[in-house]
């Protein structure tokens, strides 16, 4: 569990194909091995972010929080809040 600011950078600057936004995409991407970063709003409900937190740490990834859904939201590009999002390793060649 960190508070990076950095992260932010990668999550907006990210083509949509290298992250995820919301819960059921990042609970997906983590049980798919495709997540490296998880990033979650502080203001998020507990009850909707606790799946997403458990099995991040079951995976051992790096957590990161933002200051806030809205603010998660606009770093994602999107006009909505976002209570998760998750950054991807890059795809392996078939």
């Amino acid at each position: 569990m960190i508070e990076y600011t950095g992260v932010f950078a990668d999550v907006s600057q990210s083509p949509r194909a290298k992250r995820v936004v919301g819960v059921k995409e990042t609970l997906k991407a983590i049980e798919r091995d495709r997540a490296v970063t998880v990033v979650v709003a502080r203001d998020a409900e507990p009850q909707v972010v606790a799946g997403v937190l458990g099995l991040a740490r079951e995976k051992g990834l790096e957590l990161v929080y933002a200051d806030s859904m809205e603010f998660l939201g606009k770093a994602c590009g999107i006009k909505v809040g976002a209570a998760v999002a998750a950054l991807l390793a890059p795809a392996t060649p078939l």
